[in-house]
């Protein structure tokens, strides 16, 4: 008998491991390296990654909820066609929307919630001077959420999210050109100095170059990848 400490470790380490593996069909994706119309066989994943087929199967199934994945008849999982243009398009559109939440928080938010943004990104220093690219990939996705949430409007949140779940892939990537990091979290403090003087509108002219420069960086990367 599985006592209920030892079934939670259990599932704790499936949802680790369908992490890691989302995380890596997530970046080749990204990449160019795994192409549209590529099979992903759950089995030879599962033989690649030391993995049972469940934490796979999660795995491609948070793919399929973000777009990068199709499941076709006969055919099984496969990568989905998603052209620099539509990936331009849609980080145009999150663009626009992140800059309309920050305008919106920057006025709404409570001091609680304006003391954790404050701390996430004082933590967030000492992820980027290690290096950490999982962790402040997770930071940053809290840093954005945040945001959204301090708007108090249920609605624009939901969509913000909407979107940022279609993105996510290569919001992560593009964390990986250069010294993308490094640059991302400088642009955050002068969000967050925009926050601070109670100035909406600089607050989100900063945040839709953010998104923008993250476009750029995610561009760079992939074409780099392609003459690796």
């Amino acid at each position: 008998m599985v006592k209920g400490s030892d079934a939670a470790d259990d599932v704790a380490d499936r949802e680790l491991l369908s992490d890691r593996i989302r995380n890596a069909l997530t970046d080749e994706i990204a990449a160019g390296m795994l192409t549209a119309g590529a099979s992903l066989d759950e089995q030879q994943l599962a033989d690649r990654f030391g993995a049972s087929r469940t934490p796979v199967r999660e795995a491609l199934r948070q793919l399929a909820v973000s777009g990068l994945v199709e499941v076709r008849a006969r055919r099984g999982v496969v990568v989905a066609r998603m052209t620099p243009e539509r990936i331009m398009d849609m980080f145009e559109t999150s663009a626009e929307i992140e800059a309309m939440c920050v305008r919106l928080a920057t006025y709404r938010m409570t001091p609680l919630e304006r003391s954790h943004l404050i701390g996430l990104h004082d933590l967030s220093r000492e992820v980027v001077e290690k290096g950490d690219f999982d962790a402040y990939d997770a930071f940053n996705l809290e840093f954005h959420e945040t945001i959204y949430r301090a708007t108090h409007n249920g609605f624009l949140a939901e969509q913000a999210i909407a979107v940022r779940t279609r993105l996510n892939a290569f919001r992560r990537t593009q964390l990986r050109q250069g010294d993308r990091m490094r640059k991302s979290r400088d642009e955050h403090d002068a969000i967050m100095q925009a926050i601070a003087e109670g100035d909406g509108e600089m607050a989100s002219r900063r945040m839709r170059a953010h998104m923008l420069n993250a476009a750029t960086a995610l561009g760079r990367f992939i074409e780099a990848n392609k003459s690796a």
